[in-house]
């Protein structure tokens, strides 16, 4: 277990929010849940994947481990993790999308598209499951091919969608004195976007502002 990550309760409930279980989880899961974030975040699959080996309710750290093995090779154990996830959040949209990639690396085609079709039936704007569609679109060949362009149509309008809330945020963020939060936001913003949409000339427009009297 590795020591020099220090975190403090309350930055460790916000990253256990979003998807926390129907019970309060005692400080010692949240806390190894966040050390385990790290140690993923740095690379280190086979080592956060042992660190939760112990959770068996919390979906977030279930999730977390499962996308180690998953990551790790470990394919066998991930789709345990990762059901045992589902199984107490039926919508959580990263187990069912890292499983989704699971069954199609393990040659189970019709089990990843209905997988991804009950993700995109919930969440029809989610960028990540769409571009995984259409991946799996193309691989059906020459009859995939329209089914992909137009699941990757869908994409780039979610794409401005996103975009547009960074927009909003970096608008608010930059009136409320946080500067570098709006430059973050745009920059964001900015990666989402096609050089030829109107949102991008907003966002390079708010940057020239921001820059201007920022000098």
């Amino acid at each position: 277990m590795r020591s020099k990550y220090v975190f403090s309760l309350p930055a460790v409930f916000c990253l256990w929010t979003a998807a926390c279980t129907s019970h309060t989880p005692a400080d010692d899961v949240l806390l190894l849940y966040a050390r385990a974030q790290e140690v993923y975040r740095e690379g280190h699959f086979a080592e956060t994947a042992k660190m939760l080996a112990e959770e068996m309710r919390f979906v977030p750290s279930l999730v977390l481990r499962g996308k180690a093995e998953y990551l790790s090779g470990d394919l066998g154990t991930a789709e345990k993790s990762l059901k045992r996830a589902l199984a107490r959040k039926p919508n959580n949209v990263e187990a069912a999308l890292f499983l989704a990639r699971l069954y199609r690396e393990t040659g189970e085609k019709k089990e990843a598209q209905k997988l991804t079709d009950r993700i995109l039936g919930d969440h029809p704007q989610d960028l990540r499951t769409l571009r995984f569609a259409a991946e799996l679109a193309r691989e059906r060949g020459a009859s995939g091919e329209a089914a992909s362009a137009a699941l990757l149509d869908r994409a780039v309008e979610a794409s401005a969608e996103s975009a547009l809330v960074f927009l909003d945020r970096a608008r608010l963020r930059w009136t409320g004195g946080n500067t570098s939060g709006a430059m973050e936001d745009l920059s964001r913003a900015r990666a989402l976007l096609s050089e030829d949409s109107p949102v991008f000339k907003a966002v390079e427009r708010l940057e020239s502002v921001i820059r201007e009297v920022s000098l």
